[in-house]
């Protein structure tokens, strides 16, 4: 299985960044456990702190398509319309993942507008969503 992994605006600094919601791992400590857990899956990752190069990343998989994609949008998950149309057009199983559990946060983190393009959305979990991502898309 090939699976892309998506993260979006201030994930890079995970670890660093509010670790009382965010917890203390660094996202490239996250990437590296699903890759030494799940040996048997290619993982792709890509990170980014702007919408069209996540944009960008979602549209080549037209042309290349995925197993799957693990979805964290960062902000963009609460207003990105343009994030929604990627992920929608693409027919691959999608996973969206959340560190924070987002319904118990400010309200405008309650509204994500990309979960009805994602099957499963997963909140709260800290990292181990990702893994947890992993497995639902193991199951399809």
């Amino acid at each position: 299985k090939r699976i892309l992994i998506l993260n979006g605006p201030n994930l890079n600094l995970l670890g660093k960044r509010e670790p009382e919601i965010y917890g203390n791992l660094s996202l490239e400590a996250i990437m590296e456990d699903l890759v030494t857990t799940y040996t048997d899956i290619s993982f792709s990752h890509f990170q980014s702190n702007h919408e069209g190069a996540l944009m960008d990343r979602l549209n080549a998989c037209v042309d290349d398509p995925v197993d799957g994609i693990i979805i964290n949008g960062g902000a963009l998950t609460h207003y990105s319309y343009s994030l929604y149309d990627a992920l929608n057009m693409l027919s691959m199983p999608k996973v969206e993942v959340h560190i924070s559990h987002i319904f118990s946060r400010e309200e405008f983190r309650k509204t994500s507008v990309i979960s009805s393009a994602c099957d499963v959305m997963i909140s709260g979990a800290g990292a181990m969503g990702y893994r947890l991502a992993v497995e639902a898309l193991r199951s399809v």
